[in-house]
């Protein structure tokens, strides 16, 4: 197991939930990466999901996409993320994993992107937009570096279709609580929908994200899930500058909240 299975695996025996925050790399200024995710580590927050902006993505929502936006203007580039991942790898072992699209990744090199990012310290990758059939092309490439290919489900995935993304996503099954983008709440309970994924996916822990914008909303999905993702708050968070000590304390109120779900 890598660092990403090992956290997760702990936070489930600890009777624990597991808390993932997503932040665009460079964001809001290019230096910022490894200090903002150091005070999400001190906050509580157990993986860092870091996003690889780019101009056209499909699964983000609009404070995302801005993030993207500005992150590219400063210059922001897979070169500059794998960096920041070495630079945050020296201070810290919490589990990082990057979520982006494929064309940065193409004009990169295949090979060589993953191979930098195990050597830098990734643990995981998110491609939202490579489907079950295309994974394949991919899978040689994670199982050589030892990275965790995470995959998505939806409340319209069959339950067929769940039990093949089971067995072939590694580290946690991304849980996408709504059928649009990033920062829109979804219309089918929680619970409803993550006991039906559940009842089909029993090889992976269960992360849930899509539209997690306070801790109530942490509470109220991590009751059924194994732990829940928020990104497009954190993002409107840091739009107005913050000291890291108000991150830290940002993150620690869902992490307080997700725990109560867990008691």
């Amino acid at each position: 197991m890598n660092r990403l299975e090992t956290r997760i695996r702990a936070r489930k025996e600890q009777g624990s939930k597991t808390l993932a925050m997503f932040l665009t790399a460079g964001y809001p200024k290019k230096g910022d990466t490894v200090d903002i995710a150091l005070a999400l580590e001190r906050g509580g927050v157990d993986v860092i999901e870091l996003g690889m902006p780019f101009s056209d993505p499909l699964a983000d929502g609009p404070v995302i996409q801005q993030s993207s936006a500005v992150a590219l203007k400063n210059g922001v580039t897979l070169s500059s993320i794998i960096t920041d991942v070495a630079h945050l790898r020296r201070r810290s072992q919490i589990p990082i994993v990057l979520m982006g699209y494929l064309n940065p990744i193409l004009h990169y090199g295949e090979e060589e992107f993953f191979d930098n990012a195990a050597k830098a310290g990734v643990d995981g990758i998110i491609l939202p937009e490579v489907p079950l059939e295309e994974h394949d092309r991919f899978s040689w490439y994670l199982e050589k570096y030892d990275l965790a290919g995470i995959l998505l489900v939806t409340p319209t995935t069959t339950p067929e279709r769940i039990e093949l993304i089971d067995a072939r996503s590694r580290g946690f099954l991304y849980c996408v609580s709504s059928t649009g983008v990033t920062g829109k709440k979804g219309s089918t309970p929680p619970s409803e929908y993550l006991s039906r994924v559940r009842q089909h996916a029993r090889k992976n822990a269960l992360l849930v994200g899509f539209g997690i914008s306070t801790p109530e909303d942490a509470k109220s999905y991590a009751r059924s899930a194994d732990g829940v993702i928020v990104g497009s708050a954190l993002i409107g968070f840091l739009s107005t500058p913050r000291a890291t000590k108000e991150i830290s304390d940002w993150a620690a109120e869902f992490k307080a909240e997700i725990q109560v779900a867990a008691s």
